[in-house]
């Protein structure tokens, strides 16, 4: 299952961004049992993309939540994020 959260996550953020670099790491076993979790996974994500040059790590936070809409709260219940532009990789 975390498979197919990993390839949901990806593709919105590859179609959103384009980024030159994309890592995802599942980290869901370390919160195994998490009570409000709601059978969601936690994630690390960490993209560079031209698209958050110039704006605050809020925006790029709000960016990416935004491309992951209809998956946070369902299939990914904790996201942590490092947005960079390819300036600051």
């Amino acid at each position: 299952m975390s498979d197919a959260r990993m390839a949901q996550i990806r593709e919105r953020l590859d179609a959103e961004f384009n980024p030159a670099e994309l890592e995802i790491t599942d980290q869901s076993a370390d919160h195994a049992g998490h009570a409000s979790a709601n059978g969601g996974g936690h994630f690390t994500v960490h993209i560079v993309a031209k698209a958050f040059s110039d704006c605050s790590t809020l925006a790029r936070h709000r960016m990416v939540y935004k491309a992951l809409d209809d998956v946070m709260g369902s299939e990914v219940h904790a996201l942590s994020i490092q947005a960079r532009s390819p300036g600051e990789a």
